[in-house]
């Protein structure tokens, strides 16, 4: 049985380009591609830009992945759907560049350093 919110989520998701999936919903290979894909569809859902803005965004995405003749087998699909996403929020002021360039920094910097089957932690900034 869906709910009224489920059924909304399930058309959002019928209109996306290839999204990889099973007959459960999406499929993701990695954590990060969960978080990316709620992170999304929460952002959207809060009025920050449209479900059509994110599609069309994320169509234009594949589409240019494919004229630079990148394969379609969807090992790359949320790679796409992150740089889709990283756009939006810098387009509606969210972010800008230099903050994500220095979190993404960060991110790699803990998981380097981050014990095998650890969960990776972001250190606290030392203050100045």
């Amino acid at each position: 049985m869906h709910t009224p919110d489920s059924n909304v989520t399930a058309e959002r998701l019928a209109g996306l380009p290839r999204i990889p999936r099973d007959e459960s919903g999406p499929v993701f290979a990695e954590p990060w591609q969960a978080q990316a894909f709620a992170l999304a569809v929460r952002l959207s859902e809060q009025g920050y830009f449209t479900w059509k803005e994110w599609a069309d965004g994320l169509a234009a995405e594949l589409k240019a992945a494919e004229d630079r003749g990148e394969p379609d087998d969807g090992s790359r699909y949320y790679d796409h759907w992150l740089a889709v996403l990283e756009r939006l929020v810098m387009s509606k002021g969210l972010t800008d560049r230099v903050s994500l360039a220095q979190r993404k920094d960060a991110w790699a910097d803990a998981y380097r350093h981050t014990p095998h089957g650890k969960p990776v932690v972001l250190r606290t900034p030392a203050r100045k």
